[in-house]
Order: C-alpha cells, then structure tokens, then sequence
C-alpha cells in the first residue's frame, strides 16, 4: 500500500511539460524543447527534476490489444469472502501479477477488487474468471461486465 505523499507544487511550464509527456512519452528531449519553447538544458532540467521528485513515474508503450490477439476486454468485480490484511494483500498481489490482467484496482464498497482484462474470446474470459478469480478460497463472489470500448479520458492537467 502506498503511503499519501503532499502534492509537489508546479508551475506552468511543468504542466506544459507533463501535458507534452502525457501525450507522447516517447518525445525526444529536443522535439520536447522545441515544442514549449525551451532550451534543451533547460527542458531536459526540469524533466529530470519532475522525475526525481516523483512526479513522472516512468513511460509506457500504448498497446493495440487486437492486433496482439486479445480482442475482448472486460471489468470483473471481485467480492471476498475474508477481509484480513494478509488474505487481501496476497490476493491483490495475485491477481495483479496474472497475465491478462490490464488494471487491478482495490476499491471500497460492496465489491473489493476490479480487473480490466483482456483475453482473446469468450471461453478465454470464462476459463480467466475459474482458474485465476474464483480458484482463490477467499473469494466469495465475481461479476463480469463487457467493455465495449475503451476511451481516455481528460486527466487531471489542465490546459
């Protein structure tokens, strides 16, 4: 579990710098600086320093998951059976590192856990939901619900 940390506080030039990496996080420094009107120094300063300082995290490839044979996507609502700290930490820790597995989220109300996955067909989804959802003694109920398609949304920098 990850422990709160107080928001860094940012100036204008970051947001732009975050808003151009969240778009593109593959942009070259030079393309980067050229974009917002810096120096290169000066742009490739402050996103280090947005790194170090925790802000950017790291940098992720968008996958087409058709294309790669995982056509279905879904939202399975996991509820347990048990609520210990051991028996939710090591289902968490299960479920996230379960091939297939886009997002596990641990949440709070009548469910306790969501998975987006994807996977290639229906039966694919069926045989997911039985060996590694409901094989967990803890879990006592699941619901799947079908994404029919996925949208980003806005975030949370402004323009």
């Amino acid at each position: 579990m990850r422990n709160p940390q107080r928001p860094v506080t940012l100036d204008h030039v970051d947001h732009q710098l975050l808003r151009s990496l969240a778009e593109d996080a593959g942009v070259t420094n030079k393309a980067l600086a050229g974009r917002l009107g810096l120096a290169e120094s000066t742009c490739a300063y402050r996103v280090r320093a947005l790194r170090e300082a925790g802000v950017v995290t790291g940098a992720r490839a968008q996958l087409d998951l058709a294309l790669l044979g995982y056509p279905l996507q879904a939202m399975i609502k996991v509820r347990l059976g048990s609520h210990t700290m051991a028996n939710v930490s090591q289902l968490y820790d299960a479920l996230a590192a379960t091939p297939g597995v886009l997002q596990a989220f641990h949440v709070a109300g009548a469910d306790d856990f969501y998975l987006h996955v994807a996977v290639e067909n229906a039966e694919a989804l069926r045989d997911f939901v039985l060996r590694h959802v409901t094989s967990h003694r803890v879990v006592r109920q699941t619901e799947t619900h079908l994404v029919f398609e996925v949208r980003p949304g806005a975030g949370v920098l402004r323009p």
